[in-house]
């Protein structure tokens, strides 16, 4: 993946790089952003064609990546990630990842589940995934939350995935996982952030709701927006027939969404992604 400042010669310099050693592009995506000036290129390429591994790799490429200005990285598919799932009491989001996962959907690692109520454990152990129970005091998150990065630390977390975690997690965490930890909104963000966002639709009469996937950070539903994806309402719905319509909607954004950033389709701008799907 490589973001630079747009400019003549970047693709002829990178593919010129990788014939010079044999190496076999298996896909290739690249993008000019005209109103920001900058230029993203994202590659896939047969690590058996190569003759080093991926340090070898970095070492070699380092001086046309200084040459452009590169912000770049190179990764193993072969190695899987780990995915620490997070989530509260609602079972959709989290019964549809450890299905996708069981089934081989999903080519990840799952170390654990962590959350803050009791409710999913005979579900998540049945899959044969450690699951810990970490109460929250809204008195004194703080302990909680120091236990809950213990563990994510403890398990090697690569990937933290809030599949309806009822909290907001501390700044910490969220900038010490940047662009690690992916959140599903039930709602089509930036409207309606905050809770309930389905009452605010209904009252608003709206015609489509939707969900959000998003990278978490600080500021709250305010992350890069991953993927996204919509379903048709009309006034015959009531607030619970858009519950149940929106949950569907959101299991299969939040599924998507840890799809993409598996396979390291995701590419951070600003607080913009492009998604090379």
């Amino acid at each position: 993946m490589i973001a630079c400042p747009d400019g003549v010669g970047i693709v002829a310099k990178v593919s010129n790089f990788l014939a010079t050693y044999n190496g076999w592009i298996t896909e290739a995506n690249h993008h000019s952003d005209h109103q920001s000036g900058w230029f993203f290129m994202r590659h896939e390429i047969r690590a058996d064609s190569l003759p080093f591994d991926l340090d070898g790799f970095r070492q070699a490429f380092a001086p046309i990546a200084r040459e452009f200005s590169m912000e770049w990285r190179i990764t193993d598919s072969e190695r899987r990630k780990r995915v620490v799932l997070m989530a509260s009491r609602e079972s959709h989001c989290l019964a549809d990842l450890l299905h996708r996962w069981h089934s081989g959907e999903l080519d990840c690692d799952i170390p654990c589940v962590i959350s803050n109520h009791d409710d999913l454990r005979s579900m998540v152990e049945w899959h044969g995934i450690p699951y810990f129970h970490v109460p929250v005091d809204p008195a004194n998150k703080q302990e909680a939350f120091a236990e809950v990065t213990r563990l994510v630390r403890e398990q090697r977390a690569d990937v933290i995935v809030l599949a309806r975690y009822m909290q907001i997690l501390p700044a910490e965490l969220c900038d010490e996982f940047a662009q690690r930890v992916i959140n599903i909104h039930h709602s089509f963000l930036p409207s309606f952030v905050g809770a309930k966002p389905y009452h605010q639709a209904s009252l608003r009469g709206v015609k489509l709701i939707g969900a959000t996937c998003h990278y978490v950070t600080e500021e709250l539903d305010a992350g890069p927006i991953i993927e996204q994806d919509v379903v048709r309402v009309s006034h015959r719905d009531s607030i619970e027939d858009m519950v149940r319509l929106g949950k569907d909607v959101e299991k299969m954004v939040l599924s998507r969404g840890l799809r993409y950033h598996l396979e390291d389709r995701v590419l951070v701008h600003s607080n913009k992604t492009l998604v090379f799907n």
